[in-house]
């Protein structure tokens, strides 16, 4: 395949990209999309699945809606706000874990994968969530957690009580200390969230005994998944979700499961996204090739259902083209794309990361994923904030460098257009079509996130991102529950963000994504291809199908596209009809 030209060049580098499914009529497209009348028995095509133009709307249940007062986002608080969800123009819901936990890691930390948290409600609502969905139209996508259980699940407890070389323990990754007397780590690898990745346990004689492995907090143990039984469980667990009507799964962690046999020491520093050089040998613990068989089970599983299941791979990986082995034909169905979302604002970054991703993901036939912000992530209202090319924090706190709230929100309306004009399917994290900002300022004894205090109170982590949302701005709570309850305190800069002051106010963030999504289904956007046009150091410029979709992120305003018609942009243009910084405009030009 032949690349493209590097950033740079202005002269119209026009070779198309061609997504891989067909152009279809819309109201057919809207049917099958809108519908469950249109599953059909076995597997689906990979080139017209319903993922492949989808727009999935991530909801982090602890912070989307509280029913029941208590201050933790529940699951019939979820089903009370779809209707948000229809009215926003998403196709799909993806859930994060509500599953039965000791919360070391809200819910990460699972104890139970057939069932729900008393936190959350109970089978019965999540039975209830995904009839009502499905009625709205909507798909549902559970998370699935199959690196590590919590250390309250059963298995892990008979583990601790097992011996050495017993099959309780063969299901974790136990092993021997280093020294005469064990009593070092069997190897130097670190946790994602800080401090060692191994934990001795004591045995029943109160003596000091193995270790075992957690590449995130003490309570997550990972799984050994050279281990048949474990294989079995999880391929029963899919089914015991998708018996019950689940549209799909998000993987965590997906590019985890198998660890180097030899479990080598690794010199490097310990970050979930490595590899982007190629010449680079992978982390021992991360994207061994390994998990693409585990992948294909779970493939031939979910096409034995009906209605277009689909699994979605968490994984930190790169480059490009080892990341489009997770979504091979016989493997999942997407991957995120978080080379994208970690992108610097600058032109020739996001030309380079766009013409990656789309040529790694058309070599094996498959669609690109896009997305911006997600709940382990400095939210991108304020990440685009930050100084450009500077260090990309783990949670931002008092003390810290602030962003810039007004430039930050500017260049997140502008990224998002950017983002939803692309072929493929987008995601959205709760609370962006708010404009929601990263809280910036809530007080470090209100932080929950593990990686605080496992970092030694050097990374602030991810609460900023997790705050619950606004949805009435004088509302206890915000709306976000009856009562003032929240589990983490909300800024006063909530008021202004709430849905209600929003809703059908001209040039607000949430019609901005509202029109933006109609009328990306009505463009066809997700379909493409897309024709680059100027790729520059100032200017980001192609076309796809009827619209040619231009950012501007030089210092001085661009005339707008000639001949066209303006479709939507992200902020209102100069005067005398220019572009300015910091802004993307849709205009028709055919």
């Amino acid at each position: 395949m032949n690349r493209p030209r590097r950033p740079g060049h202005t002269d119209g580098d026009r070779r198309p990209f061609r997504h891989p499914h067909p152009t279809v009529r819309l109201d057919t497209w809207e049917k099958a999309l809108n519908s469950n009348a249109n599953h059909q028995d076995g597997p689906s095509d990979p080139a017209t699945g319903w993922w492949t133009r989808a727009v999935i709307y991530q909801i982090y249940p602890r912070s989307f809606a509280d029913s029941n007062g208590d201050g933790i986002g529940d699951l019939p608080g979820i089903t009370a706000r779809l209707d948000h969800l229809v009215e926003l123009g998403v196709d799909a819901v993806w859930l994060s874990p509500f599953y039965p936990s000791p919360q070391a890691d809200a819910g990460y930390d699972v104890a139970d994968y057939r069932d729900v948290d008393p936190l959350f409600g109970s089978l019965a609502d999540a039975d209830r969530l995904i009839a009502e969905a499905h009625a709205r139209g909507l798909r549902v996508i559970v998370d699935l957690v199959p690196n590590h259980t919590s250390s309250a699940h059963e298995w892990f407890t008979a583990a601790l009580a097992a011996a050495p070389g017993s099959p309780e323990r063969d299901r974790y990754v136990f092993r021997d200390g280093r020294g005469p007397d064990g009593a070092q780590p069997p190897n130097d690898w670190q946790s994602v969230f800080g401090g060692p990745a191994w934990t001795r346990v004591t045995g029943p004689d109160g003596r000091p005994g193995q270790w075992y492995l957690h590449l995130f907090d003490t309570g997550q143990p990972d799984l050994n998944w050279d281990n048949p039984e474990v294989r079995a469980e999880f391929l029963d667990v899919l089914r015991f979700w998708l018996d019950r009507g689940v549209d799909g799964f998000r993987v965590d962690v997906a590019h985890g499961l198998i660890k180097q046999a030899d479990l080598a020491d690794w010199q490097e520093p310990q970050e979930i996204l490595s590899g982007q050089e190629v010449d680079k040998p992978r982390p021992p613990m991360w994207d061994q090739d390994g998990v693409h068989e585990i992948y294909r089970d779970w493939r031939r599983v979910l096409d034995g259902y009906p209605g277009e299941r689909i699994l979605v791979a968490e994984a930190w990986v790169e480059p490009a083209e080892r990341l489009a082995r997770y979504v091979r034909p016989d493997e999942m169905h997407q991957a995120f794309n978080f080379e994208y979302l970690l992108a610097a604002w600058t032109a020739p970054a996001q030309y380079a990361v766009i013409t990656r991703s789309l040529e790694a993901t058309d070599a094996v036939d498959a669609p690109t994923t896009w997305v911006l912000s997600n709940h382990d992530v400095v939210r991108h209202a304020s990440r685009l904030g930050l100084p450009v090319g500077g260090r990309r924090p783990n949670g931002i706190g008092i003390g810290d460098p602030q962003p810039d709230a007004a430039l930050g929100l500017r260049r997140a309306r502008a990224a998002t257009l950017l983002m939803l004009a692309l072929p493929g399917s987008a995601y959205l994290y709760q609370g962006e079509e708010l404009g929601l900002p990263e809280h910036t300022t809530m007080p470090d004894e209100a932080r929950q996130d593990p990686t605080w205090a496992r970092s030694g109170h050097t990374e602030r982590g991810r609460d900023g991102c997790r705050v619950p949302i606004p949805w009435e701005a004088d509302a206890p709570s915000y709306g976000f529950g009856p009562t003032d309850a929240s589990w983490l305190p909300q800024p006063p800069v909530w008021a202004e963000h709430a849905l209600d002051r929003q809703r059908d106010v001209p040039g607000s963030t949430y019609e901005l994504y509202r029109t933006a999504l109609r009328l990306r289904r009505a463009y066809r956007l997700a379909e493409g291809p897309l024709e680059w046009l100027a790729t520059g150091d100032e200017v980001l410029s192609f076309r796809n199908g009827a619209l040619t979709v231009l950012t501007n992120f030089g210092d001085a305003a661009v005339p707008l596209p000639a001949g066209g018609e303006l479709v939507h942009a992200s902020a209102p243009l100069d005067e005398d009809g220019a572009v300015p910084t910091d802004v993307t405009v849709w205009v028709r030009t055919a």
